[in-house]
């Protein structure tokens, strides 16, 4: 299964996922819902649990970090297939401790601009944008996320990302 099919479902970006970060399978970690909008994973307590019995911190600020990656990752595949993807920074904020299964709502910030981003892209051959997801554990939100990722394109210059800005035939 091509990289392309394998985001196109639910299903086959968990397996993407499992492929690519083998933490993902050892958290449990489950594919809710990919977009270009949004992106909801969850996990269970069990194998994410520390010594109060509650999820441990790595572990939530993982499944944040991952279903921000999993948004920014499934609107640059199609588009840019060689891209790479990478955290530069993030901060993570703890409201309560999580002691049930969780999961992370991530879409792009508020001032997040994806043409600029892709503008960026297609004139320096890298761009930063971020993302941000809240943990719940049912429907309490338990945490906040925010990361800075960084993309470089396949190689700066004309790319991938031109085809996709209006007027840049």
């Amino acid at each position: 299964m091509n990289a392309a099919a394998m985001l196109a479902s639910a299903a086959g970006f968990q397996h993407y996922l499992y492929q690519s970060i083998p933490m993902s399978r050892a958290m449990q970690v489950t594919v809710v819902e990919v977009t270009d909008e949004r992106a909801i994973l969850s996990a269970p307590l069990g194998p994410n649990i520390n010594h109060l019995g509650t999820v441990f911190g790595g572990s939530a600020c993982a499944l944040a970090t991952l279903s921000a990656w999993s948004l920014l990752q499934c609107r640059l595949q199609p588009l840019l297939p060689a891209a790479s993807l990478v955290l530069q920074s993030s901060s993570m904020n703890y409201q309560r401790p999580i002691a049930a299964g969780f999961t992370a709502h991530a879409q792009l910030a508020p001032d997040a601009s994806w043409a600029r981003f892709l503008r960026t892209l297609e004139r320096r051959g890298r761009a930063r944008i971020t993302a941000t997801a809240q943990l719940f554990a049912g429907a309490e939100q338990v945490a906040h996320f925010a990361g800075e990722f960084v993309v470089l394109s396949e190689a700066p210059g004309r790319s991938a990302a031109a085809r996709l800005l209006p007027g840049s035939q």
